[in-house]
């Protein structure tokens, strides 16, 4: 694998940031502020080298921009990435002095809640920094972005149920969830309240257990590999990228793979892959733009609305089955069809800014 450049694939901007005192290592990246500021969270995570750090900042940081896009959003894509254990390494200090450097871009990029960062460190995060949104809902923002997260895969996979099979419901389908953090257990309960049979996997093990006590109809899984070989109608990734390579592919019986998973294709010959064997993919920045959706609002200047964030977020539904349609009809792979309308839109919409206005 080769490493990836500090500059990135056409992004704008690439900021290393570090706090020696803190320990704070991070790396902010903005792909795109053609629609507008970047939006994207932040992921606390502790990976291996600073190479995959960047390579998933870079990675996240496009998809941020290609989902914000299809989400109809004025805002342009952005996400960074703190290097560490977010159960031993997180701090108020870091936290603030990661705040300071993202007020040092000026508004270019507004950062959110992501894998390892909750509503509670937005609200630190702001104490030095005006440029933070999903903060708790007691200090005037959206709250847990996860709710419209797996409400809009919830819409998307309906779509894509529309699409494979003539019928949006998924009652008595089989939906497989690898991940039940804080998006996969608000979609599990989406889908049991939609009398779909769930069955679930996770290497959190009490995440697990709390949720098939609250759901008793829940199956469980014993590996995310047994969950994927076994009979389901739809596939949902909702944990880390990568979930679909070949040997996944080609032992997956569901028909549909719907989940909230970012950069779920492990590689770009994965969407042909999947195409060839007739399973419907609904691509990942398409149906997981509803967290984007919900944080995004507290940027209205009449302040944050939940019921106005779930209409939009409740679009998911005809944007997946738009992208998916474009696919069929142009004979592409859902998610080249995806991508082209992601910038399609990019460039249509950001080439306004080159007109002067008084």
């Amino acid at each position: 694998m080769s490493t990836p450049s500090s500059f990135g694939t056409h992004h704008e901007q690439v900021v290393f940031c570090h706090d020696e005192a803190s320990g704070l290592r991070a790396i902010i990246a903005l792909y795109s502020t053609a629609l507008g500021p970047g939006l994207g969270g932040t992921r606390f995570f502790p990976y291996a080298s600073e190479a995959d750090a960047l390579a998933d900042v870079l990675n996240l940081s496009q998809g941020m921009a290609y989902k914000n896009a299809l989400a109809g959003l004025d805002l342009g894509g952005g996400k960074a990435v703190i290097i560490g254990d977010p159960r031993t390494d997180k701090s108020e200090a870091l936290l603030r002095a990661y705040g300071r450097f993202v007020q040092s871009l000026g508004g270019r990029y507004f950062t959110a809640c992501d894998v390892g960062t909750f509503s509670a460190d937005m609200d630190v995060v702001a104490r030095e920094c005006d440029f933070v949104t999903g903060r708790t809902v007691e200090h005037g923002g959206a709250g847990d972005s996860s709710v419209l997260t797996a409400f809009g895969v919830h819409q998307g996979m309906r779509a894509a149920a529309q699409f494979a099979w003539g019928d949006a419901s998924l009652a008595g389908r089989r939906v497989g969830i690898a991940g039940v953090g804080k998006v996969g257990r608000h979609l599990a309960k989406h889908l049991v309240d939609g009398d779909a049979r769930v069955v679930v996997t996770d290497i959190d093990r009490d995440a697990v257990s709390r949720l098939v006590e609250q759901y008793p109809s829940i199956e469980v899984a014993e590996s995310t590999e047994a969950l994927i070989a076994a009979d389901l109608d739809v596939y949902a990734p909702c944990a880390l990228g990568g979930a679909l390579d070949e040997s996944t592919v080609e032992a997956l019986t569901a028909k549909v793979v719907a989940g909230a998973a970012n950069n779920q294709l492990a590689h770009e010959g994965i969407g042909k892959l999947v195409a060839d064997r007739g399973i419907v993919y609904a691509p990942d920045y398409c149906v997981n733009s509803g967290g984007a959706i919900q944080v995004a609002d507290e940027l209205d200047p009449h302040g944050f609305s939940f019921d106005r964030a779930k209409g939009r977020a409740t679009g998911i539904f005809d944007t997946t089955l738009a992208v998916l349609e474009r696919a069929a009809s142009e004979g592409i792979t859902t998610a080249e069809a995806a991508d082209r309308q992601a910038e399609q839109r990019i460039r249509e919409i950001g080439r306004l800014s080159q007109l002067r206005v008084p």
